[in-house]
């Protein structure tokens, strides 16, 4: 399930994060990467426990908080902390699949990455090449997003980011630990929210949406992990 959710970020915090990468000090991206994906990564990134990246991270957490979108198409548990990369020209990610646990360092906590989030925050027309490719049952899907939008899908999905030949393209990415730990179930989740949503919309005072809404809690109540 891929998911565009757009202005995440306004237009105000999107030039607040470029100002602060271009203050930043970037260090090579394959120090959080695992064994595999180490030897197909290619970019920078800002230090995972640098006080610009904790300040940039709480900016995003802060937003995501606010965005019933994602809310409802991830229903997160736990959001990991994000990190920030910049890809230059000559710089991709190969193709690979995310670590299924990972930890978020400076405490005990571990999270299941069942769900993993781009965020970019490059205008689109200021670089060429950098396009995030998610490969699915149903092909491959090439995604290049306005500043300040996000994509999510899921973790275990292969995926690569296409090489940068001009400008240079900065993202944030993290992922998700989620209540619906099985993606089939999190789709239908989200499809039926989007459709009690729809409904509330059109037919305010529908009884439909009181059976529809206990449908809804009742099958989540069910499915969701503590």
């Amino acid at each position: 399930m891929l998911v565009h959710i757009p202005h995440v970020l306004t237009a105000e915090q999107v030039t607040h994060c470029r100002e602060t990468f271009a203050r930043a000090d970037w260090e090579d991206g394959r120090s959080t990467a695992g064994h595999q994906s180490a030897q197909v990564k290619k970019n920078l990134q800002l230090p995972e426990n640098s006080p610009a990246a904790r300040m940039l991270g709480d900016l995003v957490l802060g937003a995501l908080e606010r965005s019933p979108l994602f809310i409802s198409a991830v229903l997160p548990q736990r959001v990991f902390p994000p990190l920030f990369n910049r890809y230059e020209p000559g710089m991709n990610f190969g193709s690979h699949v995310d670590n299924a646990i990972r930890p978020i360092t400076g405490t005990p906590l571990r999270l299941r990455t069942d769900v993993s989030a781009t965020l970019f925050l490059s205008d689109p027309e200021s670089y060429d090449g950098g396009e995030l490719v998610v490969e699915d049952t149903y092909g491959s899907h090439s995604v290049k997003l306005p500043a300040g939008d996000l994509i999510i899908y899921p973790a275990s999905s292969l995926h690569h980011v296409t090489p940068v030949t001009r400008g240079v393209r900065l993202a944030s990415f993290f992922w998700v630990q989620s209540m619906i730990r099985d993606v089939s179930k999190r789709a239908l989740l989200f499809d039926l929210d989007t459709s009690i949503m729809q409904l509330t919309r059109e037919v305010p005072k529908s009884p439909s949406l009181v059976m529809l809404t206990g449908i809804y809690h009742n099958l989540l109540r069910q499915w969701a992990e503590p």
